[in-house]
């Protein structure tokens, strides 16, 4: 498209109804109203119009609203509202002022950190994932709230893991207790049932992408749910130069906030997708754990852990799930085969413990 833009409008997204506002190329306001949050009144509203830069806010509706603005003919700009905070923050703060400032930002799109939505095809498999993330945090809240009524009683409920817990609570329970748990174990058991019935359709989105995901599934303590969901995430491996960036982008590295001899160590940014990042974590978690293998990445983090001091064990956990990220974007990105110890130049292969 022309660097000379004949109309930027800018556009804030709300769940019912959105504010929009249009500047002409000399930055004076030729348009301004209201839109229902539909497909059909943002295609009513905007088939009208000329081709013009369209600037968004990154949010619960912006996906379809850039695909539908974009099948109409005009550039979509979808701004990072992490960047776009400092940007837009007014002491009078309304929808009218935000359309008309993401308007004037559009002029400068730098400003705006743009992001790139992914595929609708894409977002509906993560819809999946994020359905079953729902349910599996459900079942943790309820497994902690029969636990808990049950030692309010002296009961304490055996160990055991939250696929078998319905199986196994109400064999412990007190008779008096059995009212109360009874129906919450029937709501445990049907939880269960569809957080399988999830995993199945996982598996299946995994094979249907399957030469993605399969060179992510060779590292041991990544499953087919954290290789899909990080595949379906990023979408595309060529979005990033490097593959180290791809712990920046989300949010495994740390924070700065440094000024002259000030530089205080931070933690990490948070940025990006969080349930990618918890995933990545909790496969971080696995390979440090006692049942992780012999690997470049355990021992990155167990020499991190032995250097001691607040909180090296956590430190080392987030340390190798952003190394985890790196590796994982470069097998895709390279479709390469994974190597437990990756060789450089001249490098021998490290001796590993012999088994007993």
């Amino acid at each position: 498209m022309s660097h000379a833009i004949a109309m930027t409008i800018g556009v804030d997204l709300g769940d019912r109804s959105s504010e929009y506002l249009a500047l002409d190329a000399q930055g004076d306001v030729v348009r301004r109203g209201r839109v229902s949050t539909t497909r059909a009144a943002f295609e009513k509203s905007f088939k009208e119009l000329r081709s013009a830069r369209v600037v968004l806010e990154a949010g619960t509706h912006s996906a379809w609203v850039s695909r539908s603005l974009k099948a109409l003919g005009h550039e979509v700009i979808v701004a990072n509202p992490r960047k776009l905070e400092a940007l837009t923050k007014h002491i009078r703060k309304s929808d009218r002022t935000d359309a008309c400032t993401l308007a004037r930002l559009a002029r400068d799109p730098i400003l705006l950190s743009p992001i790139e939505h992914r595929g609708e095809e894409a977002q509906a498999d993560l819809a999946v994932i994020r359905a079953r993330q729902v349910l599996v945090r459900t079942r943790t809240k309820l497994i902690n709230c029969a636990r808990g009524i049950a030692k309010s009683f002296g009961v304490r409920l055996a160990a055991c893991s939250s696929r078998s817990f319905f199986r196994r609570a109400l064999e412990e329970t007190p008779a008096i207790v059995r009212p109360a748990l009874e129906p919450l174990i029937e709501q445990l058991a049907s939880l269960e049932r569809a957080i399988a019935t999830y995993d199945a359709r996982v598996e299946a989105i995994a094979a249907e992408r399957v030469a993605a995901t399969a060179p992510l599934r060779e590292v041991r303590g990544v499953g087919a749910l954290t290789a899909t969901a990080f595949v379906l995430t990023l979408e595309d491996p060529k979005r990033f130069r490097h593959s180290r960036t791809v712990g920046a982008f989300l949010g495994l590295a740390p924070r700065r906030s440094q000024s002259g001899e000030r530089d205080p160590q931070l933690g990490i940014t948070k940025a990006g997708n969080s349930y990618l990042r918890e995933l990545l974590v909790q496969c971080s978690h696995y390979i440090l754990g006692p049942f992780g293998e012999d690997c470049a990445l355990r021992r990155a983090g167990l020499r991190l852990a032995e250097r001691g001091g607040k909180g090296a064990k956590k430190r080392a956990v987030i340390a190798v799930a952003r190394k985890l990220a790196v590796v994982l974007h470069r097998l895709w990105s390279r479709g390469e085969r994974y190597e437990r110890f990756p060789l450089r130049s001249g490098e021998t292969p490290p001796s590993t413990p012999r088994s007993e």
